[in-house]
């Protein structure tokens, strides 16, 4: 990465800025770059504001009360076609993360679960669990479906919980209970017996199995690997207003993504994010995903898994519109309608700014894709999609 000289670029509209972002493992970068002074480094001076919940980062942005904030993936795309009750242009010119969720369940449904099935459950084997938790459901009867929780509806976590659920035989709109819930409310919610589980991203599947209160079922990774999970969300008219104060914001995350990429970087990071001004937890239940040290329950011996959280390996920052067309046809049910194959494309174009992302490529000296599109869904293991673009697997489960 070159180092730029900040005043050979186009110049700051808007110096004082206002962030948001959500009590997660995965807004390490938005933390980074407050605190290794990159945000300053850049001519910008940045307060970052903690949300409860993904429908209060939405209705901030569109208000104007944030110039910007951590996004997640689906979001643009939906708000933008006004799915979410409230229409509004939102674009990403970058993706700040990829993975870092989990499928936690309440421990008696898991034991059940490990009954029923014919092989001891392991968090990696994600079809199994799906096919065990189907049977689980079975034996319950339509009338006593299990409940779910998500983060939003629109969300990456939403998406898996869906592939999941299908991978076993089941139908997310009828065969269980699925409910909106944020992120917060999750590990008392499983506690109190509200839900049966959850797909949440990290710290919190990590609490959940440190209280004793909630399995690991499966990964994010493990449904859907390298999916994108957090993007940088601003108004399509701010970006046209402030392009020059958007590009300084892109290069600021985008070197801290490339600062946390380096899994030595990691822990030194896990005491500053736990700070009462960031996430306000502590830090032991934060190292394991950054670590890459998942546990399944409170007994296990956790594994390693150094792709949980990606911030920059695998040009993770490329906002892929191959990935955002098939979120949206992910979204679809639950929207209720099927988007002609003109629609999905502008949506995409619209909200998924590969532009924008080499731009800022090109300043910081980092390889970027050279196309917008790749196959999906057909990698087991990392390649290259061009000369210097490695690019990680992207298998998920199917039905």
């Amino acid at each position: 990465m070159q180092k730029i000289n900040p005043k050979s670029l186009p110049v700051a509209e808007k110096q004082h800025l206002n962030l948001g972002y959500m009590r997660l493992s995965d807004s390490a970068p938005l933390i980074v770059a407050q605190e290794l002074g990159l945000f300053a480094k850049y001519g910008l001076d940045v307060t970052l504001h903690r949300e409860v919940s993904w429908a209060n980062i939405r209705d901030k942005l569109i208000a104007r009360t944030f110039d910007a904030a951590q996004m997640l993936a689906p979001m643009p795309l939906v708000i933008t076609l006004g799915a979410t009750g409230i229409r509004a242009p939102i674009v990403t010119g970058l993706v700040l993360s990829l993975n870092g969720n989990g499928i936690t369940l309440a421990p008696p449904l898991w034991e059940r679960m490990n009954e029923l099935s014919d092989q001891p459950l392991q968090t990696r084997d994600a079809q199994a669990t799906a096919s065990a938790f189907a049977m689980a459901q079975r034996e319950r009867g339509e009338k006593q479906p299990l409940t779910l929780a998500t983060v939003h509806l629109f969300s990456t976590h939403t998406i898996q919980l869906r592939m999941w659920l299908k991978a076993g035989g089941l139908d997310p709109d009828h065969d269980v209970r699925i409910i909106v819930l944020p992120p917060e409310q999750m590990v008392d919610s499983l506690a109190q017996g509200v839900i049966d589980g959850f797909c949440v991203g990290e710290p919190w599947n990590s609490i959940a199995v440190a209280y004793g209160v909630g399995v690991l079922s499966s990964t994010g990774f493990d449904v859907w690997n390298n999916a994108p999970e957090k993007v940088l969300g601003v108004l399509e008219d701010w970006h046209t207003h402030n392009p020059g104060t958007h590009l300084r914001l892109r290069l600021a995350l985008m070197e801290a993504c490339q600062w946390l990429a380096d899994m030595n970087n990691r822990e030194p990071i896990i005491e500053l994010l736990s700070r009462p001004e960031y996430l306000d937890l502590p830090a032991h239940y934060l190292r394991p995903s950054l670590t890459g040290h998942i546990p399944q329950d409170r007994t296990d011996t956790p594994r390693q898994q150094q792709n949980f959280h990606v911030f920059s390996r695998y040009n993770a920052g490329f906002p892929w519109r191959s990935q955002a067309e098939l979120i949206l046809h992910q979204c679809e049910p639950m929207l209720g309608k099927i988007f002609d194959a003109n629609r999905i494309a502008s949506i995409t174009q619209q909200c998924f700014r590969t532009d924008l992302y080499r731009e800022s490529a090109r300043l910081l000296d980092m390889p970027a894709p050279d196309k917008d599109y790749k196959s999906e869904g057909t990698h087991d293991q990392p390649y290259f999609f061009s000369e210097g673009i490695e690019v990680g697997s992207d298998l998920m489960l199917s039905s």
